[in-house]
């Protein structure tokens, strides 16, 4: 108790939260349910097997020369341990997948689309083209600055993960998610934000020399001011789509092509 009256709120709440980033989208509290849940799991077995360790070293230790007795088959204990880890694991399984399930579930009419673009070594965030824009358009980063991905708070958003070169995953810890990003095949997840702010991003595979430099900037606005940011790409001509290969833009600065081919 001494020790915990020293820990600031944020601190309690990560406590809380075993570790986990705060949750900043609808997807992102399932799991941090199962992480939660696992670990509370994990800390009961524990106990229990320790438990049993305790009492089995207190009474049955030796008070004498006479050996205990000894006992080739224990049906009941062996059918326990067989049942009870198959329990285990079923629940965890369920769980899991309810969990998965929860996540990666879509709508047929998302809000907003977005097409995230990792390429060696950047990515590339495409707006998909909307009746009220007319046109796709795209932000990048370069040397200098990194990719911001914008977003609306509490609509819906489709992403679309595409690479032109190798594999790559995007990750945002925040999120409490992350997905391949795979060449040849394009992968998609739906979410909303639910917390206006700034948040960070990375690729989390080992994509090339320069994977280190495979950073990003989520920042979730207000539809207003997304709306207002959509039209300023297009006001400076960043109309896409940029999909990578030949449609992708280097990295300014790094003087750096994919094998693919690509053009500044």
């Amino acid at each position: 108790m001494l020790a915990l009256s020293g820990c600031s709120s944020q601190d309690v709440g990560t406590l809380k939260r075993l570790g986990m980033p705060t949750p900043v989208t609808d997807r992102a509290h399932y799991t941090l349910s199962l992480w939660q849940g696992a670990w509370i799991a994990a800390f009961c077995v524990g106990a229990l097997v320790w438990g049993l360790i305790i009492f089995c070293a207190v009474r049955y230790h030796r008070r004498n020369d006479e050996a205990p007795p000894q006992l080739r088959y224990h049906l009941p204990i062996e059918i326990l341990y067989t049942f009870v880890p198959l329990i285990m694991i079923g629940s965890l399984f369920f769980f899991t997948v309810r969990t998965q399930n929860n996540v990666l579930a879509t709508t047929p009419h998302p809000q907003q689309r977005i097409t995230v673009v990792g390429q060696q070594w950047n990515w590339t965030f495409n707006y998909d083209a909307r009746d009220d824009i007319g046109d796709w358009v795209f932000d990048k980063g370069d040397a200098e600055r990194l990719p911001t991905l914008w977003l609306p708070k509490g609509e819906t958003i489709a992403i679309t993960l595409h690479s032109p070169d190798v594999d790559h995953s995007f990750w945002v810890p925040h999120f409490l998610f992350k997905m391949d990003v795979l060449p040849g095949q394009d992968n998609h997840f739906q979410f909303t934000p639910t917390t206006l702010g700034t948040f960070q991003g990375k690729c989390a595979e080992m994509c090339g020399t320069y994977h280190s430099k495979m950073l990003f900037v989520v920042k979730v606005v207000t539809p207003e001011q997304y709306e207002a940011h959509l039209r300023d790409l297009k006001a400076k001509g960043q109309i896409g789509p940029a999909l990578g290969g030949r449609f992708s833009h280097t990295v300014d600065g790094l003087d750096i092509n994919s094998e693919n081919g690509t053009s500044s």
